[in-house]
């Protein structure tokens, strides 16, 4: 089994929470992301302690409560019942040591993503109708980006956030890029991980993720409610012709910020 590809899981937990995957340091190569998907009943709560961790909270489907003790809550969140809806979706940015609790108002699934932190900073109601939406690409290159952390603000300490979904028989993290050196103004060092759906459920997609070196090379067939992870190197996805692709992308680093080099050998499919 690769170390790099992270099956779905179903770990029942007490209150009608079932954890259906997780990225740990324990079970992961990656430093400075954690990663977990929670599937809530209704009326269920999973509460966590972050200590030196800051988190962001998305409302993948269905809808919930987010309370941060001691502060607020924020209630009625999320926008859609399948992530193929293709519309943007609320979120939470919560900082270092604090405690939040999230309760299912409907049957709902959400994704936490969580990296290092030593500077508390505002937690912060990421609203659907505030995450930029991106349409990049051409030809079989096509996707669609909402940015829900990108670096261009200053909510995260380290977290940057970002769905992509990619059309049917296209391209996606293509050209293949990276971002493995921490080697600014040119280049920044950031992990990243892949949480992957499909339209419809039973399709997979490949990826590839590759060093210069080849240190690291594997490709491998990816299907629903897997992870991907990209410790260094380049790292496109492909996606099979009748399904249409989603992932969840989680960046972080010493650095916040998102500077990446093409693969020089196939940099040249930008001037078509």
């Amino acid at each position: 089994m690769s170390k790099l590809l992270q099956k779905s899981i179903k770990c029942e937990m007490s209150n009608g929470v079932t954890v259906v995957q997780e990225v740990a340091k324990e079970n992961s190569l990656l430093k400075f992301i954690e990663f977990k998907v929670v599937k809530l009943n209704p009326h269920s709560k999973f509460s966590e302690l972050l200590n030196d961790t800051e988190c962001c909270i998305i409302a993948l489907t269905g809808k919930i409560n987010v309370t941060v003790v001691g502060e607020e809550s924020f209630l009625n969140l999320g926008t859609r019942k399948s992530v193929f809806e293709k519309i943007p979706t609320d979120s939470i940015y919560i900082s270092n040591n604090k405690f939040f609790e999230v309760e299912g108002i409907t049957e709902a699934r959400v994704a936490l993503c969580y990296s290092p932190s030593n500077k508390q900073l505002p937690t912060k109601l990421i609203k659907a109708e505030d995450v930029g939406v991106e349409h990049r690409g051409i030809l079989n290159n096509k996707r669609m980006v909402h940015n829900i952390l990108p670096d261009s603000d200053s909510t995260a300490n380290s977290l940057l956030v970002v769905e992509v979904y990619t059309e049917s028989g296209n391209w996606s993290s293509y050209p293949p890029h990276k971002h493995d050196q921490d080697n600014l103004p040119d280049e920044s060092l950031l992990e990243e991980s892949y949480y992957h759906e499909m339209n419809p459920p039973q399709g997979f997609v490949f990826q590839r993720v590759y060093t210069d070196d080849r240190s690291i090379d594997e490709t491998m067939t990816v299907e629903n409610g897997d992870v991907v992870l990209v410790p260094a190197g380049y790292h496109p996805v492909g996606v099979p012709d009748g399904y249409e692709s989603y992932y969840l992308n989680v960046m972080a680093g010493p650095k916040r910020i998102w500077k990446f080099n093409n693969d020089p050998n196939h940099e040249w499919i930008l001037k078509r």
